[in-house]
């Protein structure tokens, strides 16, 4: 499920001479670029898949003006450092994709995503243009600059590999319907991150509301071509795994694409309407502020 990583490795058959009377020489898989029953065949064939492109892979290079392209399929994750400033958007072209998140500071990434703070400090537990992303330090590291959507979530977290086991028969990270939680692990040792350093992370696409009496209510996708634009407001790490919302109804594991871009963009400045939305706001831009000068990244 990784991304950017290769498919099975293909053996190294010898190279010739004889064997056992009668034993018929392994046989290697055909294809284009030819055999892969020799290691010279297997250079051959992976050679010919130069320039091959999938639904679902990285833009490598991006296309100009991009830091960032890539579609992610269903059931899979990406991950990637991002300087501050940078506009990531995330798009979910079918209606069915659930993009869940976890931010880093880069370098320092015991200053990560703190859900419970991003609902109680601007109390508000629902996500939209405007709001803010804050870490357990009071600082901004990510703001919400576009958002199309209007179903998100900051309550449920990303599913567990019981609860996908229970459910659809096999939660691993390579199985059919692998848990967000087992993706998210992968993500984080491409960053030197141990499963220990994995918060409760927010989604996006896949809505919940809170009722009256405290039950919650997975109120599901706005639509196909739904879109939001995250600014970082500090240099982060982003981990994305798209895996279905823990409560969504339906028996089958349904995730769909989820294509991800990032720009060059600027920090929220004083001035900027977003800095002044709010006093909690406010406040913790001025926190991310003090601490970037003191850094000098300021």
């Amino acid at each position: 499920m990784a991304t950017g990583t290769s498919g099975p490795a293909a053996k190294a058959g010898g190279g010739g001479g004889g064997g056992a009377a009668g034993r018929r020489p392994r046989a290697g898989r055909r294809g284009k670029g030819g055999s892969t029953g020799t290691a010279l065949g297997a250079r051959e064939h992976a050679r010919a898949q130069d320039g091959t492109r999938a639904e679902a892979m990285p833009q490598v290079p991006a296309p100009d003006g991009l830091l960032w392209a890539e579609t992610v399929a269903g059931g899979n994750y990406t991950h990637k450092a991002l300087a501050r400033g940078t506009e990531l958007r995330l798009t979910d072209p079918t209606g069915d994709a659930c993009a869940h998140l976890l931010l880093y500071v880069q370098d320092r990434p015991w200053e990560r995503l703190n859900a419970a703070d991003t609902v109680k400090v601007q109390w508000n537990a629902y996500l939209g243009a405007g709001r803010l992303l804050l870490s357990d330090q009071g600082r901004v590291l990510a703001s919400l600059i576009a958002d199309t959507s209007g179903r998100h979530d900051t309550l449920c977290g990303t599913s567990s590999a019981a609860r996908n086991t229970a459910r659809y028969g096999d939660g691993s990270a390579h199985g059919g319907s692998p848990a967000g939680r087992e993706l998210f692990k992968l993500a984080a040792a491409k960053h030197g991150l141990a499963p220990r350093d994995l918060p409760p992370s927010l989604s996006f696409f896949q809505g919940v509301r809170v009722e009256p009496d405290g039950a919650l209510e997975f109120t599901g996708p706005a639509g196909p071509g739904t879109a939001v634009v995250l600014r970082a407001e500090m240099p982060l790490t982003v981990l994305l795994a798209n895996v279905p919302h823990p409560l969504d109804p339906r028996p089958a594991y349904t995730c769909g694409p989820l294509e991800v871009s990032a720009r060059p963009g600027r920090p929220t400045a004083p001035g900027d309407p977003l800095w002044d939305t709010t006093p909690e706001g406010r406040r913790a831009f001025l926190n991310t502020a003090e601490h970037l000068t003191a850094r000098g990244q300021a």
